[in-house]
């Protein structure tokens, strides 16, 4: 009896086991398993909102179950924005067979756990954040048939572990940080079809064993690092459609064994450093549709022909020392060749004639190339064509007209070729022409109106040619218009109002013309505009006031024109980065609205007539690295508040009225490279804080006003290539710290007062070469003999100084010096024989104690001291005697200009007295009877008184005024 209730009451405990199993046991187990791998989880859409208890597990969002739903069997959660870590409950739900948790934001890393599910045949994690490594225990999942755990960011080698999972199908390990090599044991996937690489760091060989994977359809490994030869039992992959091995750094030839893989589609080798010759094998390729073989060092001819290669449609072979010519039976017709990239390859001759029958092409490049010759009239033949590259060749003669039959094309570059003669008129056929480059041609003539009928184009450059006559006055009908380059060619008249009407207009470049006129109205419908150029032209006039609304302008550059007026219309735009405005008439003040723009970089003003102060609201522009003012009318202090000016590099205002001292915040700028204050008013000593610019290069303070003397701290210069302080008042001696500066090449100190002596520590300059001026000073001492050792020094001027002894003999060594200037010194002695070419005025003024070539040999000035010594008395007597004769010789001329005057005195006192008549009767007998005069007479001015008369003058008549009326009558004049 016993017996019978043991056997019931096991009976319904088998049968209570039984209901449990099915009803609940492993549902309720699942369900439990799965809210405690939601909790871990961040769910900001909601996804998981129906995963609660109460309710049928296989109803749950994601989750698919067993057709008896007694278990759980497949879990999609991907793409459902889901966050936090992969829980390693996973491992608790043995019968799934697929977990795709793709396109999510996880991170942490991959549950080891995850290898206990002995059923799992997909695991698809791509595209999250995971990290860590691949864990060996996936290694046990022996059912998985696809692993896709790409586009995270895990790290670690490629496990060879990997090879046990011998039914994996697809292996995508893309778009991670993979390293390490690819293991030997892939070649033991037998299965594999696809086989995912790519993106990572993988190093090393591909391994031989790779031929082992005789299914495989797909193979990326491109952009790694894997390297050596491209093994041949790749061929041995039968199934292959498609091979990526592009961006690696392969090398050695392309291996012949690959023209057996008669099922290959794609083959991109791209991007590597392969060499030798293409094998001509690969026509065997029937099935091939892409071929890429460019960026490498493939060299000899093109032995790949269309005619056999028939499903080509896409051939890349550029970047590579490819020679010869293309065959002229490359394209059979009927080809399906569509794109055909041969650029940058050492390809010559003429236009390929053959190319012309591949009719299917919709983009041929031959650019980078030395093609020559005329470009094809039958060009139309190519009808497809979209795309035409021929630029960077030698084409020469002129555009054929038949290539506006081109009716699909959208993209023409010819640039950088030989092409002269004009545009077509039948360019303006080509309505779909988006982008036509001619740039830096020989092409002239004018700008014809039809290629305003191009309705589509957006990029027009013509730069570098010889474009003449006016810009089309129908160009506004480029609506479309977003790039304008007609520089550097000799266009003239105004700028067509029209212009205004290509509102999609983003860059206008017009500089190196001879445009002229002023800025249309027009132009501030331009709101696009984002950078313009008209340097090099005359332009002229104020800049139309509408110019304050074009708000996008960042890159201005009017230099160089005859603008005129108030530059405060180009204040408008917040968004300037870079201003040029030199060379014109511009005047008044200097807008402060310019410190509105904060991203402002670069300022250029010089040359012009602005007055006034530099706006203080400047220093806000923090951004601004190179601000030039030079060259105008500007005044006033240097304000405090441009100390704001952090990131200036250039710093640019010499040949203004600027006065006040040198400010030293300018020593606070660090990356200030070049600062210019030369020709201004500056007073006050020079800055020992601009010692603090370690980054400075250049350094000008000359035509100022400055004293003082030269701060040591400029010798912290280390940096410095130019020192120039002349034509100031700066005094002292030359700091030796100067010698620190090392890269110093240009150093300018005349014109002022210094003292001293010539350190010899500048003779450490060694980078000294373009002048070494200390003229026009006080400088006192011998010249020091190490100066010798600047040997690329060009010029050296140390006149008009107290300079004494010898010219130091090593200065001969200066073999770069062509410019040399010692005089006016007190120097002695020979001179370097190397002198001997430079010119006397070089040496003149030292006191005639110099000798040598150009001036007189040492010999020679000795003999000449002996003479000049011997012959001081005889110059003293010399002296004494011609200032004795000159003396005589002014007494003499002086006794007969008042002999003279007295005889005229009398003469005319004795007239005076006899009364006019007398005089008058006198005056004719001498007229009548002047003939009868002896010749002797004639010419004596005093025979005409009596010879009494001379004696009583003689005696007389220097201190008497008169003389008595018988005296003068005495004798009748005859």
């Amino acid at each position: 009896m016993g017996s019978v209730h043991l056997s019931y009451l096991l009976l319904f405990l088998t049968t209570l086991g039984v209901v449990l199993a099915v009803s609940s046991p492993d549902g309720a187990s699942d369900s439990n398993w799965l809210l405690r791998i939601k909790s871990k989880f961040v769910d900001p859409y909601g996804v998981l909102e129906n995963w609660s208890e109460g309710t049928t597990i296989c109803t749950w969002n994601g989750v698919a179950c067993s057709d008896d739903h007694s278990h759980i069997v497949r879990l999609n959660l991907s793409a459902s924005g889901l966050e936090g870590p992969i829980s390693p409950e996973f491992a608790h739900l043995t019968s799934l067979r697929v977990i795709d948790l793709s396109g999510n934001f996880l991170n942490g890393t991959i549950p080891p756990a995850l290898g206990e599910l002995h059923n799992l045949e997909e695991l698809l994690l791509f595209s999250n954040f995971l990290t860590g490594e691949i864990p060996s225990e996936l290694s046990r999942l022996r059912k998985l048939q696809v692993l896709r755990i790409g586009a995270n960011m895990l790290t670690g080698q490629v496990i060879p572990e990997i090879g046990e999972l011998s039914e994996l199908r697809v292996l995508a390990l893309a778009y991670c940080q993979f390293s390490g090599k690819i293991p030997n044991e892939i070649g033991d996937l037998k299965h594999l079809i696809n086989l995912d690489l790519q993106q990572n760091s993988l190093s090393g060989p591909i391994p031989e064993s790779i031929g082992g994977c005789k299914n495989l359809q797909n193979f990326a490994a491109s952009n790694n690092r894997i390297g050596g030869h491209i093994p041949a039992s790749i061929g041995q992959l039968e199934s292959l459609n498609i091979l990526n091995l592009a961006n690696n750094s392969f090398s050695g030839s392309i291996p012949v064994e690959l023209s057996h893989l008669s099922n290959l589609k794609y083959l991109n080798l791209f991007g590597n450093e392969l060499d030798g010759e293409i094998p001509f094998e690969l026509n065997q390729l029937v099935q091939l549709e892409t071929l890429d073989l460019s960026n490498n060092n493939l060299s000899g001819t093109i032995s790949l022909l269309n005619t056999y290669l028939k499903n080509l449609e896409t051939l890349s072979l550029s970047g590579n020392f490819l020679t010869g010519s293309i065959p002229s039976n490359f394209c059979a017709r009927g080809s399906s060749l569509s794109l055909l990239i041969l650029a940058d390859n050492k390809l010559l001759g003429n236009f390929p004639l053959g190319l012309l029958n591949c009719t299917s092409l919709r983009q041929l490049d031959l650019s980078g190339n030395n093609f020559g010759g005329m470009l094809p009239r039958g060009l139309d033949r190519l009808e497809s064509l979209t795309d035409l590259l021929l630029n960077n060749n030698s084409f020469t003669g002129t555009i054929p007209p038949e290539i506006g039959n081109l009716t699909n094309l959208e993209d023409l570059y010819l640039f950088h070729n030989m092409l002269s003669g004009g545009i077509p008129v039948e360019i303006g056929k080509l309505q779909r022409l988006r982008e036509l480059y001619l740039y830096e041609n020989q092409l002239s003539g004018s700008i014809p109106r039809e290629l305003t009928n191009c309705s589509s184009l957006t990029c027009v450059d013509f730069f570098g040619n010889q474009f003449s006559g006016s810009l089309p006055d129908a160009i506004g009908r480029l609506k479309n218009l977003e790039i304008l380059q007609l520089r550097q060619n000799e266009l003239s008249g105004p700028i067509p109002p029209s212009l205004g009407y290509c509102r999609k207009l983003q860059k206008l470049a017009l500089a190196d013309n001879k445009l002229s006129g002023s800025l249309p109205p027009t132009f501030r419908f331009l709101s696009e505009l984002d950078l313009i150029t008209l340097y090099n032209n005359s332009f002229s006039g104020p800049l139309p006031e509408s110019l304050s609304l074009l708000k996008n302008l960042s890159k201005v550059n009017f230099s160089h024109n005859k603008f005129s007026g108030s530059i405060s219309p180009l204040a408008g735009s917040n968004s300037l980065t870079a201003l040029d405005l030199t060379n014109n008439s511009f005047s008044g003040p200097i807008p402060s609205e310019l410190s509105l723009s904060k991203n402002l970089t670069r300022l250029r003003l010089a040359n012009n007539f602005f007055t006034g102060e530099i706006p203080s609201e400047f220093g806000q522009l923090e951004e601004l690295r190179f601000l030039d003012l030079s060259f105008n009318n500007l005044t006033g202090d240097l304000a405090p508040s441009l100390a704001g000016l952090k990131n200036l590099g250039h710093f640019l205002l010499s040949s203004n009225q600027f006065t006040g001292e040198i400010p030293t915040w300018l020593g606070g700028i660090e990356g200030l490279g070049e600062l210019d204050l030369s020709f201004n008013n500056f007073t006050g000593t020079v800055p020992a804080e601009l010692g603090n610019s370690p980054k400075l290069l250049k350094l000008s303070l000359s035509y100022n006003t400055l004293s003082g003397t030269i701060p040591q701290e400029l010798g912290n210069l280390t940096s410095l290539n130019v020192l120039n302080l002349q034509r100031n008042n700066l005094s002292g001696s030359i700091p030796s710290t100067l010698q620190k500066c090392q890269k110093l090449y240009e150093l300018r100190l005349s014109e002022n007062n210094l003292t001293g002596s010539i350190p010899f520590e500048i003779s450490s300059l060694s980078e000294l070469q373009v002048i070494l001026d200390l003229s026009k000073n006080h400088l006192s001492g011998g010249i020091p003999s190490s100066l010798g050792n600047l040997v690329k020094l060009e010029r050296l001027n140390l006149s008009f100084n107290e300079l004494q002894g010898k010219v130091p003999q090593s200065l001969g060594k200066l073999s770069s010096l062509h410019r040399l200037n010692l005089s006016y010194n007190h120097l002695q002695g020979q001179i370097p024989s190397t002198f001997s070419g430079f010119p006397l005025s070089s040496f003149i003024g030292n006191d005639h104690k110099l000798c040598g070539p150009p001036l007189l040999t040492c010999s020679e000035l000795k003999g000449h001291e002996r003479i000049w010594q011997l012959s001081k008395a005889g110059v003293v007597g010399i002296t004494v005697a011609i200032v004795f004769t000159s003396t005589v010789i002014c007494m003499v001329l002086l006794y007969i200009m008042l002999r003279l005057w007295c005889n005229w005195k009398k003469v005319t006192i004795s007239c005076s007295e006899t009364g006019g008549f007398e005089s008058k009767s006198r005056e004719g007998e001498n007229w009548v009877y002047g003939e009868e005069i002896k010749s002797g007479q004639y010419w004596n001015t005093t025979s005409i008184v009596s010879s009494k008369e001379k004696q009583i003058s003689k005696e007389t008549c220097m201190f008497h005024y008169s003389v008595s009326l018988s005296d003068s009558t005495e004798k009748p004049l005859v």
